[in-house]
C-alpha cells in the first residue's frame, strides 16, 4: 500500500487517524498504541503478510535484548559480547535478504562454481528498521536508553509513516512522545500542517517526479543495452533523473513527516534542499539527513572517526560511505557511488585545510567563489548519479561516452534510436532546476510551526517576501492546498512506487 494510492488516502488514512484519537479518548493511551500498532502492522502485511512473522519476530527480539544491555550496563557489566551478538544478528538477516545472491553470484563468478541460492524476497524497510534497531541496542550498551515499555518501543519501531522508507528515527527523539500528554488528542493545528505537507509531497511524487521517468528511462535502458543515444538525450536523462530523485525522495520525506504529524508526533529533519549546498560536506548534511546521522554516529565514529589523525579519518569516511553506498542495494555501482563519495568527502576536507593557507583565494569576489563552489558540488553529484542508475558499469560507462560525444554508433539496420528529447521538455526540466536550486522546500515554506525535529528558524525563511509567502491556517492557503491535492489525487491513476522504496 503506497502513501499514493487511493486506498491508502480514502481508507487506511482516515480510518487509523480515527481510529487513534477514539481509541484514545474512550480506551486510554494504551488501547490506542495497541491499535496504531495494529493498524502499522496491517499495513506492512499489505504487501506480503508473511513477513509480518519477520518484523514482529525482530521487534520482540530486539527490545528484550535491549533490556538485557541496558540492565548489564546500570550494573557496569562488561555487554561488548552480548552487544556483538545482537548487532551481528539482525545485520546476519540484512545480509541473507540483501546481499546473500548477490554475494554468490560474485562468489561463482570468483571461483566458476554454479550455486544457486534461489529467489529471495527482500522484506520492505528492512534496510531501515534494521539500522533503527541496531543504534537502539548500541545506546543501550552505553546505558543511555531509559527504561520504556514495549509499546512504545513497538510503535518505535513499526510506526507505518516512517516504516517502509524512513526517516531512520532515534529512539530518544520519537519514543517519548508516544507517550507523551495530550498524543491521542486531535490538534486542528497538527492536522492542517499534517495535511500541507502531505499535499506537498504527494504534489511532489505524483505532478513532478513521476512525468520525468520515461524519457530518462528510455536513455538508461538503451545506454544498458548499448544502443546509440543522442547527446541531448544522455544529457537530458542524467539532469532529469538527479531532479526525479530530488522530488521523489523530498516528496516521500514530506508525505512521512505529514502523516506523523497528524498523529501529533514530529519526526527528524531528512531532507534539506540539497541542491542548494555550497560542497560535499554540505550536500551530506542535507541529503537523506538521518541516514548519514546514522552511519557518523554508530559507524564513523566506532571506527575512529577523527581521533587518530588525518589519513585515519581520511580512511574512515571512505570506509563509512564505501559501506553506506552498498547499504542503497547489492549492486556494485551503488558501492562504487559511495566510495566515490567518499573521495568527494576526503578532498573536500583536504580542501577546507588548505583553503586558509590560500592568500590568493581573498581577492576572488565571493559571489565568484560560491558560483564556483555550488557549480562543482553539483556536478560531482551529478556524475555519481549516473552510477546510482545505472544497473551496471558497462551502462554507465557507455552514458559518460555519450554526454562527451563518444558513445556507440549506429551498428546495425533497423536499430532504433530514441527520438531527440523535444524543446518543451527542455524548458520544463529548466525550471524545475530553477525551482531545486533557488526555492525553499516545504519545511521552510512551513517553518512557522516546526513541521520537523531540527528545523532551523522561521527567520531563516524571511525572504519569502518578508515571511508573507509562510504558510499559516488561513483560508487563502487552504484554498491553495485543496486546488494542489485535488490536481494530484487525480493524477494517481498510474501509480508508482517511491525509489526510496527499492532500498
Amino acid at each position: 500500500m503506497l502513501f499514493n494510492s487511493y486506498e491508502f488516502l480514502l481508507f487506511f488514512l482516515p480510518v487509523t487517524l480515527a481510529g487513534w484519537f477514539t481509541c484514545g479518548r474512550w480506551a486510554g493511551i494504551r488501547a490506542a498504541q495497541v491499535w496504531l500498532i495494529t493498524a502499522s502492522l496491517f499495513y506492512y502485511g499489505w504487501w506480503n503478510p508473511w513477513y509480518l512473522i519477520l518484523i514482529i519476530t525482530l521487534t520482540l527480539a530486539n527490545y528484550g535484548w535491549g533490556r538485557l544491555l541496558a540492565r548489564r550496563a546500570i550494573a557496569g557489566q562488561p555487554g561488548g559480547l552480548a552487544l556483538a551478538l545482537g548487532v551481528a544478528a539482525n545485520l546476519c538477516l540484512l545480509g541473507y535478504y540483501k546481499y546473500a545472491n548477490f554475494f554468490l553470484d560474485n562468489l561463482n563468478t570468483l571461483t566458476g562454481a554454479n550455486w544457486v541460492l534461489g529467489q529471495v524476497i527482500l522484506p520492505l524497510g528492512i534496510s531501515f528498521f534494521t539500522f533503527q534497531k541496531i543504534g537502539y541496542l548500541v545506546d543501550c550498551a552505553r546505558g543511555l536508553v531509559p527504561k520504556s515499555d514495549f509499546l512504545s518501543f513497538g510503535l518505535f519501531v513499526v510506526f507505518f509513516p516512517q516504516l517502509i522508507a524512513g526517516p531512520i528515527t532515534h529512539h530518544g527523539e520519537v519514543i517519548p512522545q508516544f507517550s507523551r500528554p495530550g498524543v491521542t488528542r486531535p490538534d486542528w493545528g497538527n492536522i492542517a500542517l499534517g495535511l500541507t505537507m502531505l499535499t506537498f509531497g504527494l504534489a511532489k511524487k505524483v505532478l513532478l517526479a513521476d512525468p520525468l521517468s520515461t524519457r530518462l528511462g528510455e536513455a538508461f535502458n538503451a545506454a544498458a543495452a548499448g544502443q546509440h543515444l543522442p547527446v541531448g538525450n544522455a544529457w537530458y536523462a542524467v539532469i532529469a533523473y538527479a531532479v526525479q530523485i530530488y522530488f521523489d525522495f523530498s516528496g516521500y520525506s514530506d508525505m512521512a513527516v505529514g502523516l506523523a504529524r497528524m498523529f501529533n508526533i514530529t519526526l527528524p529533519q531528512n531532507f534539506n534542499s540539497p541542491y542548494q549546498a555550497a560542497n560535499i560536506v554540505e550536500f551530506w548534511r542535507r541529503w537523506h539527513m538521518t541516514l548519514s546521522r546514522f552511519l557518523r554516529d554508530y559507524l564513523y565514529i566506532s571506527l575512529g572517526g577523527n581521533r587518530h589523525g588525518r589519513l585515519r579519518r581520511h580512511l574512515n569516511l571512505i570506509i563509512t560511505m564505501f559501506l553506506g553506498g552498498l547499504w542503497h542495494g547489492a549492486n556494485w555501482t551503488f558501492a562504487a557511488w559511495g566510495l566515490l563519495h567518499g573521495l568527494y568527502l576526503v578532498l573536500n576536507h583536504a580542501w577546507l585545510e588548505a583553503k586558509p593557507r590560500l592568500r590568493g583565494m581573498a581577492v576572488i569576489p565571493r559571489p565568484l567563489r560560491l558560483f564556483t563552489s555550488h557549480s562543482l558540488t553539483l556536478g560531482a553529484v551529478l556524475l555519481a548519479w549516473i552510477l546510482f542508475r545505472s544497473n551496471s558499469f558497462s551502462a554507465a560507462i557507455v552514458l559518460l561516452q555519450t554526454l562527451i560525444g563518444h558513445g556507440p554508433p549506429l551498428v546495425a539496420d533497423g536499430m532504433a534510436v530514441i527520438s531527440e528529447v523535444k524543446p518543451e521538455r527542455w524548458l520544463w526540466l529548466g525550471l524545475l532546476c530553477a525551482w531545486v536550486l533557488l526555492a525553499p522546500n516545504s519545511q521552510g515554506v512551513c517553518s512557522r510551526f516546526q513541521p520537523v525535529l531540527g528545523m532551523t528558524e522561521p527567520s531563516a525563511h524571511r525572504g519569502l517576501c518578508g515571511g508573507r509567502l509562510l504558510w499559516r491556517p488561513s483560508t487563502t492557503w487552504a484554498i491553495a492546498i485543496a486546488v494542489i491535492f485535488v490536481a494530484a489525487f487525480l493524477s494517481l491513476s498510474t501509480v508508482s512506487e517511491f525509489l526510496y522504496y527499492q532500498f
